[in-house]
């Protein structure tokens, strides 16, 4: 499915060496399985999910999805592996505040050849398994971070897509909120075979993941149990 190979992505810092952000990540991620990449802001956790949704390129290295090399795609057709094969829960919720639940779960799949009809036809069930059944019509500035959180990840699985990235997804939660979060997208993504790559810093994420591996100044580090607050300082 998803597979990194010494993934490189340098940045340059005045007359100094290049920081690098990422610096020889290899890493695979098989269908309906749930990685998780743990560590602090800075590791270079972002920037390697920028590189695996083509939204950057990387120095040297490469990233596969099914044996294509997603990095050397050009811009038209990282936008379509974006739209149909990629699902993107950012840690930001971009909502249209006065657009119903309905229509911003919707807006993914309306960049398709689906008309809106059928576009919301096909994110209600997504909705209501996501316990958001009562809320479809409800706008999005009547929504609880919970909720939008929900909305977010049923437009990144809209498109029924391979991979879904995860970014922080519990970072604007309360615990419990964010523990219902988790808990639905490890289930949804598990029924419908989806390969995700979860981001955090929070040991509460990483501990619904089948795996996890620290980040820590651009690496990968070992990891293990009582590591996690060690990685995080």
């Amino acid at each position: 499915m998803l597979e990194l190979r010494n993934l490189v992505k340098r940045y340059p810092v005045g007359d100094g060496e290049p920081v690098r952000a990422v610096d020889g990540v290899s890493l695979a991620v098989g269908p309906g399985e749930l990685v998780a990449l743990y560590g602090p802001s800075g590791s270079g956790k972002t920037t390697l999910l920028m590189m695996i949704a083509a939204l950057l390129r990387p120095d040297s290295g490469s990233v596969t999805m099914d044996g294509r090399d997603v990095s050397r795609l050009s811009e038209r057709e990282a936008a379509r592996f974006r739209l149909s094969e990629l699902g993107f829960v950012r840690q930001s919720l971009h909502l249209l505040e006065s657009a119903s639940a309905l229509d911003n779960a919707a807006l993914k799949l309306m960049g398709t050849d689906l008309g809106a009809d059928a576009a919301q036809r096909r994110v209600i069930p997504l909705l209501e398994r996501l316990g958001l059944s009562g809320r479809v019509d409800h706008r999005a500035e009547r929504l609880s971070m919970g909720e939008r959180q929900r909305v977010m990840i049923a437009r990144a699985l809209s498109t029924e897509p391979k991979l879904v990235l995860a970014d922080e997804p519990t970072s604007n939660l309360d615990s419990a909120r964010g523990e219902e979060v988790l808990r639905l997208l490890t289930e949804v993504c598990r029924e419908r075979r989806t390969a995700v790559l979860l981001v955090t810093h929070d040991p509460m994420a990483a501990a619904h993941a089948d795996r996890v591996h620290a980040l820590r100044d651009g690496k990968l580090v070992e990891y293990g149990p009582g590591r996690l607050a060690v990685a995080a300082q």
